[in-house]
């Protein structure tokens, strides 16, 4: 070989090389499986002991969304990607919530002043 092509040779882009596919361990999955299971009995008995109001609501939501993260880090390997694509995905929806949240504090405030001064 010349000079020249092993210069070249020696400048090839490490990127362009084929990436080989990340494998995760089978053991992640179960555990991840299992805490899901305990999550959703959990939930379970969240109605098995009677609980009532706003505990109750606090208690299932709360439960409802560890499993989902869950599910999407793991199982949606959004655990695995960059942050970009992470932020596009989760930034929608708790806008979206935090929205929620405050169309649902201007209700409480315009039911309050409809009771108080349209009586």
């Amino acid at each position: 070989m010349t000079e020249g092509t092993v210069q070249a040779a020696s400048h090839v882009q490490p990127h362009a090389q084929p990436q080989e596919h990340q494998q995760h361990p089978i053991g992640l999955y179960l555990k991840v499986w299992l805490l899901l299971f305990v999550l959703s009995a959990l939930s379970y008995m969240v109605d098995v002991l009677h609980f009532q109001g706003y505990l109750r609501w606090t208690l299932i939501v709360v439960l409802m969304l560890l499993k989902a993260g869950l599910i999407v880090a793991i199982f949606m390997h959004m655990a695995w990607e960059r942050m970009a694509l992470v932020c596009a995905i989760l930034v929608p929806p708790i806008a979206l919530l935090v929205l929620v949240g405050m169309m649902a504090s201007e209700a409480g405030y315009t039911l309050l002043s409809r009771l108080l001064f349209f009586r």
